[in-house]
C-alpha cells in the first residue's frame, strides 16, 4: 500500500508534492522516487503545522 501511494503522489504532473515525516521521507527514499517529489522533510510534525499555515518559530526568525 504504502508503494501504491508513493507512485501515486510521483505521477501527480498537476501540483506540487510534498513529503513530510522520517517514514515517509524513508519509504519514498526505499521506492527510489524522491527525484520526483517537490519537497521533501523530514520534519512530519512541523510539516503538518505549516501547511496547516501555523507560524514556526524557525521560519518566524528567518523572516526577520
Amino acid at each position: 500500500g504504502t508503494k501504491a501511494v508513493a507512485e501515486a503522489v510521483a505521477d501527480n504532473q498537476q501540483g506540487d508534492t510534498i513529503i513530510g515525516g522520517g517514514d515517509s521521507v524513508a519509504a519514498v527514499n526505499k521506492f527510489d522516487l524522491a527525484d520526483r517529489m517537490t519537497f521533501i522533510s523530514t520534519g512530519g510534525g512541523a510539516s503538518m503545522e505549516l501547511v496547516q499555515g501555523e507560524a514556526l518559530p524557525g521560519v518566524e526568525a528567518l523572516k526577520r
